[in-house]
């Protein structure tokens, strides 16, 4: 579809009124379950160790989480294709109850990190599925607003997961939070059969990309290794190899017939492979959230808990930015959005930098918290419409499935890498705490800006082939 054939968008009182509001919400929390999990944790793990011990694998558990995430994304596309639309969210959500009733009942640490690793197995594919099903389940004028209620999930996840993790740590319930994660899957599980339309599944079953598979997991645990390794020097040689096994699965993908990303991405001209890195590019830059309730206790002389909510600042902006920003229709108007994201985004950690001070007065700190909204309002503002450009990019139903569900792909890597990139640049800051947040900070600001170029480059390419022809 090009530019000039963006259809008007629909209205949110359309996406949640009777006709699709059970697709909207069964796909909505099915993103938010996996988002809210990923920080949910985080908060519950000094009180889960306090309880029964582990503390040497502590990282491990957003370790392993975010890898099994990133391979089940990879594996939506053919779930689909096998089971159709309910078939495959009762398999996500089944996958993240068990792994979540697994978590609550762990003993030991080491049973604990097998539960993280089957509920990210059911939030990659839940978070994948939720991408995809848009395409299948709403109509073509909702993509928008079907996408931006997804992928605000994300920002709403980031925001609540600390707060509710938090809140049941108080009151040293940290089992009884998994098991609240389970009811929720289960409630959405008993849901999904009466709000979603069934799909269609494909009468062959698709060979798994078994080589593309093995080389993005070894990517990811490489670059989540990077992020637990002491010293700058370990981090750098971690995040390389990563790049390195990326590059090598792009180069298998392009020569290989059975692939992970849609054909079309590989072909010559397509905007594909450009609106994935500029997802990727908006993707990267929420990992500054990690650091920056540090940077609210030590520069700021924030409470934990304040400075918890502070870092949310970034989620906060984005979610609340894209339910506007997904009502812009006009080609022109769409076009400035994904050009003006990644320069919002840019700019946002450029100023926070420049804003950073040892002992910052209380003034200073409020007006870092609107500086981080900016930011997080790059991403709301593109986003969506990225998304949609993705979905848009072919018009074969098989290969605009899969190019779909590998947003969340990119999206679940991009983050890893970011997450793991935050640690190197804070790194080099050694002892000095406000080195470290402009080292990063000001280090974000200019890959970040790298959104632009590819953003650029993905409205100057020709629009896909039509279905049918070869890249289609």
């Amino acid at each position: 579809m090009s530019a000039a054939e963006v259809p008007a968008s629909a209205s949110w009182r359309e996406l949640l009124g009777p006709a699709h509001a059970g697709v909207a919400i069964v796909l909505a929390v099915g993103v938010l379950v996996g988002a809210v999990n990923i920080y949910l944790a985080s908060s519950l793990l000094p009180t889960v160790v306090a309880d029964i011990g582990g503390d040497g694998f502590y990282a491990w558990n957003m370790t392993i989480y975010l890898v099994a995430m990133v391979i089940a994304t990879m594996l939506v596309s053919r779930l689909l294709a096998r089971w159709g639309n309910v078939g495959a969210y009762l398999l996500g959500f089944g996958v993240f109850l068990v792994g979540s009733l697994v978590c609550a009942v762990s003993p030991v640490m080491p049973v604990l990190l097998a539960g993280r690793g089957v509920q990210g197995l059911g939030a990659g594919l839940l978070s994948g599925l939720g991408f995809a099903a848009v395409r299948s389940a709403l109509p073509r004028r909702l993509w928008t607003r079907g996408n931006a209620l997804m992928s605000a999930m994300y920002g709403v996840g980031n925001f609540v997961g600390p707060a509710v993790g938090g809140l049941f740590a108080q009151f040293g319930g940290w089992r009884p939070a998994f098991v609240t994660m389970a009811v929720i899957a289960a409630v959405c599980g008993v849901l999904v059969p009466r709000a979603l339309p069934q799909g269609e599944r494909g009468g062959v079953r698709a060979p798994v990309p078994v080589v593309s598979l093995l080389l993005v997991t070894a990517a990811t645990a490489a670059v989540s290794v990077a992020g637990v390794l002491p010293g700058a020097a370990a981090m750098t040689a971690a995040i390389a190899v990563a790049l390195l096994l990326v590059t090598v699965f792009v180069v298998h993908e392009r020569r290989s017939e059975l692939r992970v990303f849609p054909r079309t991405t590989y072909r010559p001209g397509s905007p594909l492979k450009w609106l994935y890195l500029t997802l990727a590019l908006l993707a990267f830059g929420v990992a500054v959230e990690s650091f920056l309730p540090l940077f609210g206790q030590r520069l700021g002389g924030l409470a934990p808990a304040v400075a918890g909510f502070f870092g949310a600042a970034i989620s906060l902006g984005w979610s609340a930015t894209q339910l506007v920003s997904s009502s812009a229709v006009k080609a022109r108007t769409v076009g400035r959005l994904r050009l003006l994201g990644p320069l919002l985004l840019a700019l946002g950690f450029l100023i926070q930098g420049l804003l950073q001070r040892q002992d910052a007065p209380l003034w200073l700190v409020l007006v870092w918290v609107p500086v981080l909204f900016v930011a997080g309002a790059g991403i709301g503002l593109a986003y969506p419409h990225l998304s949609v450009a993705v979905m848009s990019s072919t018009q074969d139903p098989e290969e605009g499935g899969r190019a779909a569900a590998a947003i969340a792909t990119v999206t679940s890597l991009s983050i890893a890498f970011g997450t793991a990139v935050a640690g190197v640049l804070v790194n080099l800051g050694g002892r000095s705490m406000l080195d470290s947040a402009r080292y990063m900070l000001f280090g974000f600001a200019i890959i970040c800006a790298l959104g632009a170029v590819t953003a650029r480059a993905a409205s100057r390419t020709s629009s896909p082939a039509p279905a049918g022809q070869p890249g289609s």
